[in-house]
């Protein structure tokens, strides 16, 4: 079970209200320790509070700088997987926080291929990427990447179907796959993960949508959960992590686990 951690807005992005890097700092720092302490495996620091999302090169030097610093921040306080996403769709950026911080792999959400997001025409940066982390020696930074983008429209890829593009992820050397509902909070459909499972031998991982009505069936089908909103006070991805929540959505799924 992977947690989470919604950064507050940085510097730079228009959400951002002059908070402190100490405050911004804080604010991860509960997050992950409401996590971890309830009971989750793994975390992934992820710039959510930058909205509206830039393209990649439209990201600013310092928004891969907080990252870096709450990355390495989080990676000294706790002891388990970390990974980074950089929204939207910052692979290098990402790997370059990642190698900075020492997290252990990055979710890129659009790999290979290309689709219509709410950013525009969002192009896959595997191969960009991969020469990127060969230049800096990092290897062991592992990719997870979706295989059926959220926030997007696969109109202009429409004849490569979910088992198709999970395949090309593969082909162009990521480390896992993630399945996504529609948007933030949507459930992946039990079918797509199914066939998001049967196109592959890499992990495969659900990545929004995870509640704990449904972490049990999910559980059964994937190796691994990315888990956000329904941790979070009301249920809101943009609030700070509740513990109750975070107990309540383990005691769902420690009987799957138990069986993993």
């Amino acid at each position: 079970m992977i947690g989470m951690i919604h950064c507050p807005a940085f510097p730079g992005a228009p959400r951002y209200r002059g908070a402190s890097r100490d405050t911004i700092l804080d604010a991860c720092l509960q997050d992950a320790e409401r996590l971890v302490t309830g009971g989750f495996h793994g975390l992934i620091v992820e710039n959510h509070g930058d909205i509206p999302f830039s393209k990649p090169e439209n990201i600013g030097p310092e928004t891969a700088a907080f990252m870096a610093v709450v990355t390495d921040r989080l990676s000294r306080e706790f002891d388990v997987p970390l990974g980074v996403n950089i929204l939207a769709n910052a692979a290098i950026p990402a790997l370059a926080v990642a190698a900075a911080s020492g997290a252990d792999f990055i979710r890129v959400n659009q790999w290979a291929n290309a689709y219509v997001a709410n950013e525009g025409i969002i192009e896959g940066q595997a191969a960009e990427a991969l020469r990127y982390r060969a230049m800096l020696r990092a290897e062991g930074i592992r990719i997870f990447a979706d295989a059926h983008v959220k926030h997007g429209s696969h109109a202009i890829v429409a004849d490569r179907s979910i088992t198709e593009l999970t395949r090309d992820l593969a082909f162009f050397d990521a480390d896992a796959v993630i399945a996504t509902g529609q948007r933030t909070g949507d459930s992946a459909a039990m079918d797509d993960i199914r066939l998001v499972r049967d196109a592959t031998d890499l992990p495969v991982l659900v990545g929004s949508g995870v509640t704990p009505a449904n972490v049990a069936t999910i559980l059964e089908q994937v190796d691994a959960i990315i888990v956000a909103s329904s941790l979070k006070e009301g249920g809101v991805w943009w609030r700070p992590v509740a513990a109750d929540r975070v107990a309540a959505f383990v005691a769902a799924a420690r009987p799957a686990l138990g069986r993993t």
